[in-house]
């Protein structure tokens, strides 16, 4: 049980950082960006390529990723968010298409077999018979630092109020005096940042392979609706409970059918309280 408990506790810091960046652009730019995915598929590559390819430091893959991830989101907003600024439909469909798009790059590039990242931090710690991975422990504590430093940053900087103005009313903000185009694009960037380095994280706990975009895009979009569409309270709530039924279904039931479990509880939420547990939120 104890080892169950610790998985659970691990995987949900993951899902909760991977849907943060979800949440945050829905709740600034009020559109579904369906190229999330691509930040992880193209963070988990980025830490590939620089750190078990051309043998840099582990730390210095992570943060290459990271820069990786931001440049993605500035020219995804550049070239296409804001030239259909006020065409939701069509940016997500755009997104959505860019997402395919990278994924045939890196089978070009990478070929389509799935690779393993090798630890960031080798080792295992046994406390009761449970093993601890360093590895996923750490992506377990720098999931949770990045969730509390970002929540800080919402509530206690210029820029972060600034994001919470526009996402209550961008033309009010705009009228108080806020940019809210150069708002969108820094929102942007930090998703593009917190994508990438969660793809590290992801791609380090299961493989790296060219669709690997695709499962964290989904549990983004299930934690998202269903703690709140704009609440990012709700969206670590969430993510905590998908992490840990996941984790019990593959302990007690089947491997095979941990998403199903979590798929079902979606409906079930969302049919008795189709706003989510939380209702709409800013940030």
């Amino acid at each position: 049980m104890l080892q169950v408990l610790i998985q659970g506790l691990l995987l949900s810091g993951l899902y909760a950082l991977i849907a943060v960046g979800f949440t945050l652009i829905f709740s600034v730019g009020r559109v579904l960006n369906l190229a999330y995915g691509a930040y992880l598929l193209i963070g988990g590559y980025t830490y590939f390529y620089f750190s078990q390819q051309l043998g840099l430091p582990k730390f210095a893959g992570v943060a290459l990723a990271g820069i990786i991830g931001c440049a993605l989101g500035i020219l995804k907003f550049q070239l296409i968010v804001r030239p259909l600024k006020g065409n939701h439909v069509a940016i997500e469909i755009s997104t959505l298409i860019l997402a395919v798009f990278l994924q045939s790059v890196v089978i070009f590039v990478f070929g389509d077999s799935s690779k393993i990242l090798l630890p960031i931090i080798p080792g295992v710690e046994r406390v009761a018979g449970a093993a601890i991975p360093f590895s996923n422990l750490f992506a377990a504590i720098a999931s949770w630092v990045i969730l509390i430093s970002l929540w800080l940053f919402v509530r206690s900087t210029h820029m972060g109020r600034a994001m919470q103005a526009v996402s209550m009313d961008a033309k009010g903000a705009a009228i108080s005096g806020v940019d809210a185009t150069k708002i969108n694009m820094f929102t942007w960037a930090l998703s593009g940042t917190l994508g990438a380095i969660a793809g590290v994280f992801f791609a380090s706990y299961t493989q790296l392979y060219p669709g690997m975009w695709v499962a964290p895009l989904i549990i983004a979009v299930a934690v998202v609706i269903v703690g709140g569409i704009g609440s990012i309270i709700g969206t670590l709530i969430v993510a905590h409970i998908v992490g840990f039924l996941e984790i019990l279904t593959s302990a007690y039931i089947a491997p095979e059918l941990r998403g199903v479990f979590t798929m079902l509880l979606i409906i079930v939420i969302l049919v008795w309280r189709p706003s989510g547990l939380f209702g709409r939120e800013e940030l």
